[in-house]
């Protein structure tokens, strides 16, 4: 299905890093792009630059979106918005767990309900779920964005089932590290945070991510291409770990 089949698209996340890419990808492809996120003055930079029609909602606003999906028919659903909060789930907080769980997975599963109907009563649509290598893989200090993750992996596959028999295609994008601002997000807007994360790495960029997702976009209608992986050639996922007890099996037992 070529990108001319589809007219509008809605990304979430789109102020900047991989979401912005995508609105800037998409809207080369001459469709209408509703550009999500919360920041606003980013969003109207965005569409100076990009033309795409800005709204400042966050995701957890169900009636926001609810006017918006209602107001307009969407071929194209990116679900690119996510929050993290890494820490070891020993010393995890409860609203933390909240916050992961309303962007990451409650707030997907309702932009869902809402868009992907019409894409099957139309018998047309694409939904493009950026989740991450977090789903699949294990590495410490993020259970609840691990489990967020793997729940969106897992819709995403039922989607396909639901909509059985409708030309609705689901694609999950798992990145890797990437080369955007999310780690200052994440870990706090410090110097340091970019040469942990970012300098002296050869990573994919954004617009890498972009690409990829207007190939799977762009492929035969008959195409469905259900999961991407898009790591750096020099990142690998895995690895074998044995812990030594503590104590030494019996002692301090009374």
């Amino acid at each position: 299905m070529a990108f001319s089949d589809y007219r509008t698209a809605l990304v979430t996340g789109a102020s900047g890093g991989i979401g912005a890419a995508i609105v800037e990808r998409l809207c080369r492809e001459n469709i209408e792009v509703h550009a999500i996120a919360r920041s606003g003055a980013a969003l109207n930079e965005l569409a100076e630059r990009t033309g795409c029609i800005p709204h400042v909602i966050d995701v957890t606003d169900r009636a926001a979106l609810q006017a918006l999906t209602s107001r307009v028919d969407f071929d194209i659903l990116v679900n690119n918005a996510g929050v993290d909060k890494p820490k070891k789930f020993l010393e995890a907080e409860d609203g933390d767990i909240d916050l992961l769980v309303d962007v990451n997975l409650r707030a997907v599963l309702h932009l869902c309900r809402m868009v992907v109907p019409g894409m099957a009563a139309r018998d047309r649509g694409h939904v493009i779920n950026i989740t991450s290598i977090a789903g699949n893989y294990n590495f410490g200090g993020n259970s609840t964005y691990h489990a967020t993750k793997a729940g969106i992996a897992m819709l995403s596959n039922q989607l396909r089932i639901d909509t059985f028999g409708k030309r609705v295609r689901v694609t999950e994008v798992c990145p890797g590290r990437v080369a955007t601002d999310i780690f200052n997000h994440v870990h706090g807007d410090d110097p340091s945070v970019r040469e942990r994360f970012i300098d002296g790495f050869e990573l994919p960029q954004a617009s890498d991510i972009a690409d990829a997702i207007a190939f799977a976009i762009a492929a035969p209608v008959a195409v469905n291409i259900g999961h991407m992986e898009i790591t750096p050639t020099l990142q690998v996922m895995g690895g074998l770990q044995t812990a030594r007890p503590q104590t030494p099996s019996g002692e301090g037992r009374s």
